[in-house]
């Protein structure tokens, strides 16, 4: 064997022992690796006190995922205002037991949600290839296999409101906040025209929530008013690059909106190239801001996350005028 042999072998042998270590930590450490992440949204009007929202999504939770449970147990010592759930909580037939013994601390406060496409439909197997590819949003269609009503009787016996396709107005700490929301726009559930409206003029802020941040959602939320907007469903990428991010984000949003917070107004996913979108710098004054979460979780059938650690969000709402 030459010596050009023997350098390409230990190249591709270096390259495959990478990889290899980089699948394990991939499933073995970071996907398990909670972490809790908190920003501060200058939206109440000037002067006022502020409110802490806790946003958890995307559990997609199986039975025995005991330190998932433990973990967002442990949330309940935040003492939050308000909670808010994204959707996205079940990967089992089997998962609403644990799921509401996981929430069960967080029902001493108030709360909300929305469901997404894995409150009704389990996961099944796919190429994980595909996920990379213009195929990955794709979603059946067919007869929910998933108890999801029990998962709503179950949270809205907790205290929580239920903003599937709904208007109402709930109690953030000193605070009146309207709430607007929909059913998961992923799979077409969402009916955003039968509750648009102009935002209460009579509240603190107007909310949007949604579990997939689909563009048609967010600019009629923002458009009517909305000065904040939670979703979650894309799991920030969930494979990611590091400084680059993520590469897709399982709908039409651009991938520097992938998690995190932004900003948003109509037509805002018109503002950039190729999936990244322009900074938020651009943003005009009134924009809203969008905080999508990366979520707890990943299908079972892909229990991975690389450079996009699961997540749960304190979002402390201050005033316009607190910088």
């Amino acid at each position: 064997m030459d010596e050009a042999t023997r350098t390409a072998l230990r190249a591709v042998g270096g390259l495959v022992g990478a990889a290899a270590v980089g699948t394990a930590y991939a499933a073995l450490v970071e996907r398990t690796w909670f972490v809790l992440r908190r920003y501060a949204v200058p939206a109440l009007p000037p002067g006022s006190s502020p409110v802490r929202i806790l946003q958890v999504s995307d559990l997609h939770l199986t039975p025995g995922q005991a330190k998932k449970i433990d973990w967002v147990r442990s949330l309940a010592s935040l003492e939050p205002d308000f909670v808010v759930n994204s959707g996205d909580n079940l990967a089992h037939a089997d998962a609403v037991p644990p799921l509401l013994r996981a929430m069960e601390p967080l029902f001493d406060f108030p709360g909300a949600f929305v469901l997404g496409s894995n409150d009704y439909f389990g996961p099944i197997p796919k190429n994980p290839v595909r996920y990379l590819t213009r195929g990955h949003a794709e979603v059946r269609k067919w007869r929910p296999d998933l108890p999801v009503e029990a998962l709503v009787d179950g949270l809205r016996n907790g205290g929580w409101v239920d903003v599937d396709n709904a208007r109402t107005v709930v109690t953030m700490g000193d605070h009146e906040v309207e709430l607007v929301g929909t059913d998961d726009p992923h799979v077409g559930y969402d009916r955003y025209a039968a509750v648009s409206g102009t935002a209460a003029q009579d509240v603190s802020l107007t909310m949007g929530l949604v579990h997939a941040p689909y563009q048609r959602v967010l600019d009629a939320m923002v458009a009517d008013g909305a000065s904040v907007v939670l979703a979650g469903h894309t799991h920030g990428g969930q494979l990611a690059l590091p400084i680059w991010g993520a590469l897709v984000t399982n709908c039409d949003l651009d991938t520097r909106r992938a998690k995190g917070l932004s900003r948003w107004w109509p037509g805002a996913g018109r503002s950039g190239r190729a999936g990244r979108a322009a900074p938020s710098s651009v943003a005009p004054d009134d924009a809203a801001y969008l905080h999508v979460s990366a979520g707890l979780g990943t299908s079972p059938y892909a229990p991975v996350r690389f450079a996009c650690r699961p997540e749960a969000t304190l979002l402390t709402l201050v005033a316009r005028d607190a910088a």
